[in-house]
């Protein structure tokens, strides 16, 4: 039954959207203004050359649930600002809480003090890429409902709802639920005359239900596929996803993987699915494209990149039907925002065209340092007391006009996997050598599918990996995948992020068996 197989089935076709809310209210009525000025004005009375004031309230909800009952949540909101200073060609940067221009000020010296003491341990020298000023502007992500107008009983009754339906069904032995709310809102204003005032919303609602086979012990998992979105609540409500028709499926599939036999090593022709596919490309693409790893400025979090910045223009990423494209614009993008934290106005631009590296994600240092022209807009602070680095894109690989649906790919499989979902992943410190597990896998035998098998990851090498895709599918089989928890830097930094991408048919492709590897069978 095409339900059972085609996880693009629970996705609905997007409606218009209305015009978004506005700015909060209560982050407006704080002294915004008062405070840039105040901080900016005393920075460059002290000499600095570049100075920005950024002011964040990000608020964040969790709600957890266990078989249908509550297991825990949280309300957090997080208040205050950070200066951020180039003096004689250092930086400098502090943060604050104080919402008084007299204590701004005093941020302000405590940057430049920084900057001047930085400065001498450094032999670079601190140069930022040219951007227009773009004087007061305001930008509200795309979503109708704000998650936190809705009360939160609520939000544990429909998760509860939905939890019930999993255990109700024959097979399910447990059900864990879980939402997650970030409301983020951000004001910046800089000594070349920009400032922006935007605020932005993103849910992550997930259920996994586990089936236990009392008799031998036995036990898996599967979770849904809906990804985490920069949408309201309205996604909740089935706008964008048809949570019905996947609640409805699980159990089922569920109950075929516990039956499934485990899959053969050797090599496979694989269908990947977006669901699974994403999140390749998060670790083989979107890391490995940020310039500050390519540099080797940036290490933390699995490391620097292979793609290193001679390699531009060069480089043979994958095969000719590869394009992959960097995006802070595309709605619902868990990193679209309108303007970064260096009041850089967001776009899309290429990383990799007809398969070869053309492009990485700056900030404005990054872009100015190696002669790239205008920064793309990557820079992002997760925190009002964290400095903002260089931060990852909606890195997507786009479709194929008039390309194939997911069902036409299998068509053309003799022997091969249908993979679907994201699980447990790995790579390595350049981006390089990696392997993936997924939710489920078919057996593809001539053209169709023929039941899920276990125990299936697929390994390669990023080059070897890409180049052996040999197509990709139509809009219609494009989805935005993502994260909430993606990190870099020390101190640590999260960021929630999108990756697109159709599915799309690899040849030849190294699959193990994991039961195998780990002793198991």
């Amino acid at each position: 039954m095409l339900l059972a197989v085609d996880p693009t089935s629970p996705r609905r076709p997007m409606s218009q959207t209305p015009t978004p809310p506005g700015v909060d209210g209560a982050f407006l009525a704080l002294p915004l203004r008062r405070l840039a000025e105040a901080a900016l004005t005393r920075a460059q009375a002290l000499g600095a050359a570049h100075a920005d004031f950024r002011l964040e309230r990000v608020r964040s909800a969790s709600l957890r649930l266990r078989d249908a009952r509550p297991a825990g949540g949280s309300d957090a909101l997080q208040l205050g600002y950070a200066v951020r200073v180039v003096v004689d060609g250092a930086w400098g940067f502090a943060a604050g809480v104080d919402l008084t221009p007299e204590a701004a000020a005093r941020v302000a010296e405590q940057a430049v003090a920084v900057a001047r003491l930085s400065g001498g341990l450094s032999e670079e020298t601190v140069e930022l890429a040219e951007e227009p000023s773009y004087g007061d502007v305001s930008w509200v992500s795309a979503y109708e409902e704000n998650p936190f107008d809705v009360p939160d009983a609520e939000k544990a009754a429909l998760l509860a709802d939905w939890s019930r339906r999993l255990l109700d069904a024959q097979g399910v032995s447990h059900v864990t639920a879980s939402l997650l709310a970030v409301q983020e809102n951000k004001f910046y204003a800089d000594t070349a005359g920009t400032t922006t005032t935007q605020q932005r919303v993103r849910l992550h609602p997930e259920l996994e239900a586990v089936s236990v086979d009392e008799a031998s012990g036995a036990f898996d998992s599967m979770r849904t596929l809906a990804p985490p979105v920069g949408r309201g609540f309205e996604y909740l409500r089935g706008t964008g996803w048809d949570w019905d028709a996947e609640l409805a499926q699980l159990p089922e599939l569920l109950a075929e993987k516990m039956k499934a036999p485990s899959v053969e090593a050797g090599r496979y022709d694989l269908v990947v699915d977006p669901s699974n596919l994403w999140l390749t490309i998060h670790e083989s693409i979107g890391h490995a494209t940020e310039l500050d790893r390519a540099l080797g400025y940036e290490a933390a979090y699995a490391g620097t990149s292979f793609a290193t910045f001679d390699k531009l223009g060069s480089l043979r990423y994958g095969s000719d039907v590869m394009h992959v494209t960097g995006d802070r614009t595309v709605e619902h993008g868990l990193a679209t925002i309108g303007y970064d934290d260096e009041g850089v106005r967001t776009q899309q631009w290429d990383l990799v065209k007809d398969g070869t590296l053309v492009g990485y994600q700056l900030d404005r240092r990054m872009a100015r340092m190696k002669g790239l022209g205008r920064s793309n807009g990557c820079a992002f602070a997760d925190s009002p007391a964290h400095v903002p680095v260089q931060r990852m894109a909606n890195v997507s690989l786009r479709p194929a006009e008039g390309g194939p649906d997911t069902e036409g790919l299998i068509a053309g499989v003799e022997d091969g996997i249908y993979i679907v979902g994201d699980r447990s992943w790995s790579i390595d410190m350049q981006r390089y050598n990696f392997q993936f597990t997924q939710q489920r896998a078919y057996r593809i035998r001539s053209g169709r599918l023929a039941g899920q098998v276990k125990d299936v990851a697929y390994q390669g090498s990023t080059t070897e990996f890409w180049s052996s895709m040999e197509a990709v599918g139509g809009p219609s089989t494009y989805v935005l995948g993502g994260a909430f928890n993606c990190g870099k830097a020390q101190p640590g930094q999260v960021a929630a992020v999108s990756h697109g991408c159709p599915s799309a048919l690899f040849r030849g492709v190294n699959v193990l068996n994991t039961a195998q590897e780990s002793g198991r069978s």
